[in-house]
């Protein structure tokens, strides 16, 4: 009785994830700098498969935790705070690519040669074509995961829930699937090299940092589709799914603001 908890608070045991995943994310991003030297991949590969494994491991054992009970109101406080952290890292990453596109469509200044301006040359998909198309398949996914959110919340037919993930899954997939469509096409009639012109470094880093982060996005609905076909998640106790619908949310801003300004604004700032 002397040891028995009379506290809300989870006492998490000692774990090896965390320095797993430090170590793996280190080899990846290590790795990453060296494959840009010419050494090959094969480190940044091992340690993406680290960084992927341990977030398997690691999460596996908080859904444990949250099947046992430790998930209390004031443990699941902690986890939303920790999370929204996350998201506003995230916000900052990519505010670092808008400071990057910014100043380098309204300050170029290798392009000045004495005192004239020599715009860049750059070929431009049509925003209001093929990126129009895949804002609304964005913008469609997130209404499928409100509409799944709202049948839990409310105690909806678990068919909705199912078919809402589902079909955020899909468009998700579709996006990417349109996204290297659109790469494609730029790189078969734009003679480029990665850093040889900084508007078209900028434009493909923001929007392919963007995509993997949409195929992240996409597997996390999707393991919480196959958890809601499990039985998982209640009304009251969905977190993980709380978490997941927040993360998609954070992807279709981040693209909303890449869609303005880097598609509409930008290649008009360009060109101009």
């Amino acid at each position: 009785m002397a040891h028995e908890k009379n506290h809300d608070y989870h006492i998490l045991p000692p774990s090896i994830w965390p320095f797993m995943g430090g170590v793996s994310a280190f080899a990846m991003l290590l790795g990453a700098v060296l494959w840009m030297h010419n050494s090959g991949p094969w480190l940044c590969l091992m340690g993406f498969v680290g960084v992927l494994y341990v977030m398997y491991a690691w999460w596996a054992e908080t859904v444990a935790e949250n099947h046992i009970g430790d998930h209390t109101p004031v443990v699941m406080i902690g986890l939303r705070y920790g999370f929204i952290l996350f998201i506003l890292s995230e916000v900052m990453f990519f505010a670092a690519w808008f400071w990057s596109f910014f100043k380098h469509a309204l300050y170029p200044m290798d392009e000045y040669v004495g005192s004239t301006y020599i715009a860049p040359e750059f070929y431009h998909v049509n925003a209001f074509d093929l990126p129009l198309i895949n804002t609304l398949v964005l913008l469609l996914s997130g209404c499928a995961v409100t509409w799944a959110h709202h049948a839990l919340v409310h105690k909806g037919p678990r068919k909705d829930i199912e078919n809402g993930l589902l079909i955020a899954v899909i468009l998700g997939v579709f996006f990417t699937f349109l996204q290297g469509y659109e790469y494609r096409y730029l790189l078969s009639v734009q003679d480029w090299t990665f850093g040889g012109d900084k508007f078209f470094s900028n434009f493909f880093m923001a929007t392919g940092f963007h995509g993997f982060h949409v195929i992240i996005g996409t597997i996390f609905l999707f393991i919480c589709y196959l958890r809601v076909r499990r039985g998982d998640f209640t009304e009251r106790n969905h977190l993980g799914f709380e978490m997941a619908a927040w993360y998609w949310h954070f992807v279709d801003v981040v693209w909303l603001f890449l869609f303005f300004a880097v598609y509409i604004w930008g290649v008009g700032a360009t060109l101009g």
